[in-house]
């Protein structure tokens, strides 16, 4: 299955592959450190560090298989796809989404997921268009403005 990203977003991914495995290096070292001890049922240094490289090793997994299957979002053309800013209206309250794939997902920031209910519900619309979504506050209605 693809992955959808914004080019910014396959970086990102990129970076923190990048940064796993130079994490993974420094937990290897640490496995050999620990190892050079001895008795290693009772080494806590040992024990955490190879907990420690499980983890990375599965994420690093997960990013490399994210990264291969990426597909970088196509520009805007009129209708709201991942990569677009989009400007609604909700009432008289203007407000202003990126829409971006669910790794780039930060709502606070205004980077909303096109698997999010807005995202979707906003997903394939036009300027003009109107869409009903609902939230945990109830449902809300959003009118297009404008898609960059």
């Amino acid at each position: 299955m693809a992955n959808l990203v914004t080019e910014s977003g396959l970086e990102k991914l990129k970076k923190e592959l990048e940064s796993t495995k130079l994490k993974l290096k420094e937990v290897a070292d640490r496995i050999k450190e620990a190892k050079d001890l001895g008795d290693l049922s009772e080494n806590s240094e040992y024990l955490e560090a190879k907990n420690e490289q499980s983890f990375l090793l599965g994420r690093a997994g997960e990013l490399e298989q994210k990264i291969k299957n990426a597909q970088i979002a196509q520009k805007c053309v009129g209708v709201v796809s991942v990569g677009c800013k989009v400007e609604v209206e909700n009432g008289s309250q203007k407000m202003y989404f990126y829409i971006v794939g669910s790794e780039e997902s930060d709502p606070l920031n205004g980077r909303i997921s096109v698997v999010s209910p807005i995202g979707s519900a906003l997903y394939g619309k036009k300027s003009g268009e109107s869409v009903s979504v609902k939230t945990p506050r109830g449902v809300s209605e959003y009118r297009i403005v404008k898609i960059n």
